[in-house]
């Protein structure tokens, strides 16, 4: 290693010389005082607030540290967390410079945004990752810190509830999307498994979906019984969504993984019944009922030119041994241009709908049925897709499952708050329909100078903010909810 010479080090007060600009010299330095790339960070505070989702969280955990000792808050903890994590850093170690950001730490409710009156760790308001982290780790077996444990049922059922809250009051009927992901490890983690589909070793989490809310996040060991989860999740759920909705029709929606005799049959025994529409594996009996419907199929694709055809056909049917009794299903014979594309679904709505609903005929129809309600559950995909590459709730890098359970909870809400921003601020704007992503991109991530005094803290945004209005708007809408009066 060759040594160090006077060229190599700049003298921190030196400034930066940069190519001039005409006849003028372009010169920067580190002198801009308390800056924060993160100005959106102040609507996260609001949305915290008035839904109180990290006072929830934290009354989850039992602090046994001495308060005397203690420079951080368990809610402040929480805060700090769970906004970072919604502006984007999903490492802990970010939070080696994050807790120096005067606004972030304005964000989690620290009274003393610039940490001057610290006794150790002076000028940094938030926490370091080492006292997050035990946080994280505190519930795991082998951990020998245990002065932060949390009550995983009681958080598990916080999230269910402040999932519910966020759901319409006068909604006519609910949909729950099953769905499971594939989350990648690369250690030694405690209860991975491996995955031949994702050729790789994994957790695979249990999610369930209301519209555009995450209700259940559950990461599931390698040896786990499927039915099981599912009916524990429902047995959770279902209960819950009873209490806030005694009149709202439930419907389960899932993929063909999810068509098992145990499920439908937990969902016809419940009172009142909850309904299922589940896609259905194709065999040779189902293959067989579609043959009158592929010529059809095929003369209609050539009339009218189209790449692709359809046709529709409803039967009862039932297996040899797995199946309890009969059931409607539904049969789809497309013909592409590649070939042939057959898909079923079993459902236990009526054909002829419910009594006193108009159009429940309409939409429980065979080919309505298919194509509005069934394939409807994409959207629930790109709820997930948005939980695991704008959220990172994949990062389940901790060895113990317990620690990564928390993590996706963490995740889970993060997103929460990103999602009641867009459904609450941002209606009627150009981000109405943005993903948490775009949120965070061109709304959150706002340059700011933080002037911090005895009487007020100044934020001064960017003066070229594109997005100022919306800014304004959704600030406005936040100060409204807050009171009350949204």
């Amino acid at each position: 290693m060759r040594n160090s010479t006077a060229a190599d080090t700049d003298c921190p007060a030196s400034p930066l010389l940069f190519q001039d600009l005409g006849s003028r010299k372009v010169v920067a330095d580190f002198d801009g005082g308390h800056l924060s790339s993160d100005g959106g960070a102040l609507l996260l505070r609001q949305i915290d607030r008035s839904f109180g989702v990290s006072r929830t969280v934290a009354s989850c955990f039992q602090d046994r540290r001495c308060q005397g000792l203690v420079d951080h808050r368990l809610e402040e903890l929480v805060a700090q967390r769970l906004h970072a994590l919604a502006l984007g850093y999903e490492d802990l170690n970010d939070h080696h410079t994050l807790r120096r950001d005067p606004l972030l730490a304005v964000a989690a409710g620290k009274s003393d945004p610039l940490g001057a009156q610290r006794l150790q760790g002076k000028g940094c308001a938030l926490a370091a990752p080492s006292t997050l982290n035990r946080m994280e780790l505190s519930n795991s077996k082998t951990s020998r810190y245990h002065k932060l444990a949390h009550d995983p049922i009681k958080l598990r059922d916080a999230v269910l509830e402040l999932g519910l809250r966020c759901l319409p009051a006068d909604a006519e009927e609910l949909v729950l999307d099953l769905d499971l992901m594939g989350h990648l490890v690369h250690g030694l983690q405690e209860g991975r498994h491996f995955s031949a589909y994702y050729d790789g070793w994994c957790y695979q989490p249990l999610y369930v979906v209301c519209g555009t809310k995450v209700l259940w996040a559950q990461v599931r060991r390698g040896d786990a019984d499927l039915d099981a989860d599912v009916e524990a999740a429902l047995s959770v759920i279902l209960p819950a969504l009873r209490r806030r909705f005694p009149k709202t029709r439930i419907l389960v929606r899932g993929d063909s993984g999810f068509c098992r005799e145990s499920i439908m049959q937990y969902c016809e025994e419940q009172t009142p019944p909850v309904h299922y529409v589940l896609g259905l594996a194709k065999n040779s009996v189902l293959l067989e009922k579609l043959e009158p419907h592929w010529v059809a199929a095929e003369e209609k694709r050539k009339l009218n030119g189209a790449a692709s055809a359809r046709e529709f056909t409803e039967f009862e049917y039932q297996t040899l041994k797995s199946w309890s009794r009969p059931r409607r299903v539904i049969g789809k014979a497309e013909v592409m241009e590649a070939g042939r594309n057959p898909r079923f679904i079993v459902t236990s709505l009526p054909a002829g709908g419910f009594k006193g609903e108009a159009d429940s005929k309409t939409r429980f129809g065979t080919q309505a049925l298919y194509e509005e309600i069934y394939c409807a559950r994409g959207n629930m995909e790109n709820i997930l897709k948005q939980q695991t590459l704008d959220l990172n709730a994949d990062r389940m890098s901790t060895h113990h499952l317990a620690s990564n359970q928390l993590r996706l909870w963490l995740a889970t809400l993060a997103y929460l708050l990103l999602e009641r921003m867009r459904a609450l601020c941002l209606h009627g704007t150009e981000l109405a329909a943005a993903t948490a992503g775009t949120i965070r991109l061109k709304l959150l991530k706002v340059a700011a100078t933080v002037r911090i005094s005895v009487r007020r803290v100044h934020v001064q945004y960017c003066s070229a903010f594109p997005l100022q209005a919306v800014f304004r708007l959704a600030q406005r809408r936040l100060a409204c909810l807050e009171a009350g009066t949204g």
